[in-house]
């Protein structure tokens, strides 16, 4: 007897997963009208296969905000620590504009120019809109994006839409007020501070009210939740029926960042953010068939790159204001870059759909057992390739495979413990932190590994591999895990006992 082990390329498997259950690439998009593949197609934040390849931009414009979470404090000259709110330093529009453009003719794979930051962009209308106008203008190729709270959108709609700007994330991280008073101590509205339960109110009313306004424009939405256990974890489901009913069009759900290093309420009091396992948990919770975020970096309000590095030391202002940019040629090379990375990725999704299903076989005199699923880790450096030494990784990307495919899980950062050449160093603590990042992980794919980490890893259960450098992840997962299932490491024996005694 044969078991059918299919990949994340077969078609089969795609019709098998509701649109966002899944989690991977070709199912996040396939279902979606021409017209919205197109706004989200190189677009690293709104699609997941996109991340690997497009590079994007936040520039800090919006220092001001208008309300207050306990899961934030905002820092306006810190280059040290990687987190929403932080940025190196505050920029005119003007700055932003020459910042932008030396940014895009560097790295021809920039897509995106966001204004998330430090504060909230709405309650700077004056300094995003300015910016957003003379970028229309300068840099026509650039998609515009903004990231809001809420609480201003609905005055802000009317100008977001006169800017062209087809893409804008809100942060709701409730629905109902009392929950909101755990979140939010106060906001600024009509002129006066309120706080408590009146303030949550209002601020998940305006949300709301922006939310349908966008969508009735045909912006593109993408909610953003910070997980906070214990005060809204199991009231995100929630969140998600509602804005999923709205029409947003993605969710991402995110961890709670709570060091108590970084001066939050909720840092110094001690909440703790969530366990990979749970956040997993509520996110396949709250898909469905709503298409949900697992790639995100919740990056600094300065970040440059791609997503999951950050390149903005490289472009401080005194150091842009030395480069001699020709943005009329940069946007040639800008748009031969963005064809061939697209034809890469039509190319990528013809593959899929050539693949067929692969089998592995199974003892004639028993019956053909369930393969569970296995979680996989991958180092890589982007463009969708396992590309990175074990060592030199800050984060690694997690994947699911199963006889359905494989997903895309999230992410897990941790400290690069390898520098330069091919030895890694001696500091134990960060290759043990990186061991310990890769809980609840069977293997984890890189382009090399030394050999401590390796006997390390497998010690602690998690299979080494570095066979699969420079291939396609999603191939090589799918790979490592046929040969798992073919070395009969991931029979599920509950279902085959169950069949076995029926």
């Amino acid at each position: 007897m044969e078991l059918t082990v299919l990949g994340q390329d077969s078609g089969a498997a795609a019709s098998s997963c509701a649109s966002g259950s899944c989690g991977s690439s070709n199912d996040q998009m396939g279902h979606l009208p021409e017209e919205i593949r197109n706004k989200v197609k190189n677009h690293p934040c709104y699609s997941e296969e996109a991340h690997h390849y497009f590079a994007r931009m936040h520039v800090a414009v919006a220092p001001a905000c208008n309300i207050q979470c306990h899961y934030c404090n905002r820092k306006y000259d810190c280059a040290n620590e990687s987190r929403p709110g932080v940025v190196s330093e505050v920029l005119t529009p003007d700055q932003a504009v020459k910042k932008t453009k030396a940014v895009a003719a560097a790295i021809p794979q920039m897509s995106v120019l966001g204004i998330a930051g430090p504060g909230d962009p709405l309650a700077n209308p004056q300094r995003t809109f300015e910016t957003f106008r003379m970028l229309s203008e300068q840099a026509p190729d650039i998609k515009l994006c903004v990231s809001t709270n809420g609480l201003a959108l609905p005055d802000c709609v009317d100008e977001l839409a006169k800017h062209n700007i087809d893409h804008v994330t809100i942060t709701i991280n409730c629905v109902d007020p009392d929950v909101g008073a755990r979140i939010y101590p106060w906001i600024y509205w009509n002129n006066k501070r309120v706080f408590g339960r009146k303030a949550a109110k209002i601020l998940i009313e305006q949300q709301q009210k922006g939310l349908e306004m966008l969508v009735a424009r045909g912006i593109l939405v993408k909610v953003n939740s910070v997980m906070i256990p214990g005060v809204n974890d199991e009231h995100l489901k929630e969140v998600s029926r509602i804005v999923k009913e709205k029409g947003a069009f993605l969710h991402n759900v995110m961890p709670l960042i709570s060091e108590a290093e970084h001066g939050t309420f909720y840092g110094i009091m001690g909440q703790r953010g969530p366990e990979p396992e749970e956040l997993q948990d509520l996110q396949d919770a709250c898909a469905g068939d709503m298409n949900m975020m697992r790639h995100c970096r919740q990056c600094r309000a300065d970040a440059v790159g791609l997503l999951g590095e950050d390149r903005g030391e490289e472009f401080t202002l005194d150091k842009i204001d030395a480069m001699d940019v020709d943005y009329e040629a940069a946007m040639q090379v800008r748009a031969a870059v963005h064809e061939g990375i697209l034809e890469e990725l039509a190319e990528k999704e013809a593959k899929r759909a050539r693949l067929a299903a692969v089998t592995v076989p199974q003892s004639e005199d028993q019956l053909a057992p369930t393969l569970r699923p296995a979680m996989i880790a991958v180092a890589t450096s982007g463009g969708g390739l396992i590309n990175q030494h074990f060592g030199h990784a800050t984060e690694f990307l997690i994947y699911e495979a199963s006889p359905r495919g494989v997903r895309f899980i999230g992410h897990r950062k941790v400290d690069q413990y390898c520098i330069g050449g091919d030895t890694c160093g001696e500091k134990d603590s960060a290759l043990a932190g990186s061991i310990r990042s890769l809980k609840g992980c069977e293997a984890v794919l890189c382009s090399k590994i030394g050999y401590e980490p390796w006997s390390l890893l497998e010690s602690a259960g998690i299979v080494p591999n570095g066979e699969h450098a420079m291939e396609p992840i999603e191939e090589a997962v799918m790979a490592v895990y046929r040969e798992m299932a073919s070395a009969g490491k991931l029979v599920d024996a509950a279902p085959l006992a169950a069949s076995l005694s029926a």
